[in-house]
């Protein structure tokens, strides 16, 4: 196995501002770039504060320690890929672990489990989607499932979904019960906002 130290990104803003978090390897995830990201806090801007936000497909958990970092009460990191979560603990370790809780497996098989969290603390969450690309190789159907399983999702344990995705993808108007409200292209990422 290759020697990934180098593979790093840093919490912009907040509370943690300047962490250092580690990225697994490339190979298995792709980090959100950093005008995505910045693009996306400033659409909640406040709204993320005393919030729980849902990352799905986590990886090193950039997007959701960002949120906390921010203001977010909990973040709910959903990942299958064991590099992927050893780097996420490690990052997790440097911000506030209380806040967190880990999901491990497939998210489509862990969403139930996650929804039922979210029933249960009784708040709609942010949801944040950022599939593999389905350029990769076994990734084809990623979209058909991923937009399947946020269809699954309630009214009342949702506050808007955002997902990333390739640009040229065409996403449906609606999913479930969710209807888009806003798409920002960066080049060869989208991000899409469904509430």
């Amino acid at each position: 196995m290759k020697n990934n130290t180098s593979l790093t990104k840093k919490i912009v803003a907040g509370k943690y501002k300047g962490k250092t978090l580690k990225l697994p390897s490339k190979e298995t995830t792709r980090s959100s770039k950093m005008i995505v990201v910045e693009s996306f806090f400033n659409t909640i801007q406040f709204d993320v504060i005393d919030s729980i936000v849902v990352e799905v497909f986590s990886g090193s958990g950039s997007i959701g320690l960002e949120a906390l970092s921010r203001g977010a009460k909990k973040v709910i990191f959903m990942e299958k890929d064991s590099d992927a979560l050893r780097a996420l603990r490690d990052n997790i370790a440097q911000t506030d672990p209380k806040a967190c809780e880990v999901v491990e497996g497939n998210s489509f098989a862990t969403i139930s489990g996650v929804k039922k969290r979210l029933e249960a603390l009784g708040e709609a969450a942010f949801i944040y989607v950022d599939p593999p690309f389905s350029i990769r190789e076994g990734m084809e159907a990623i979209y058909d499932k991923t937009l399947a399983m946020l269809a699954s999702l309630s009214l009342n344990t949702v506050r808007l979904i955002i997902i990333e995705h390739m640009t040229g993808l065409e996403l449906p108007e609606s999913i479930g019960d969710f209807k888009v409200v806003k798409t920002k292209k960066f080049g060869k990422t989208t991000l899409s906002y469904y509430a």
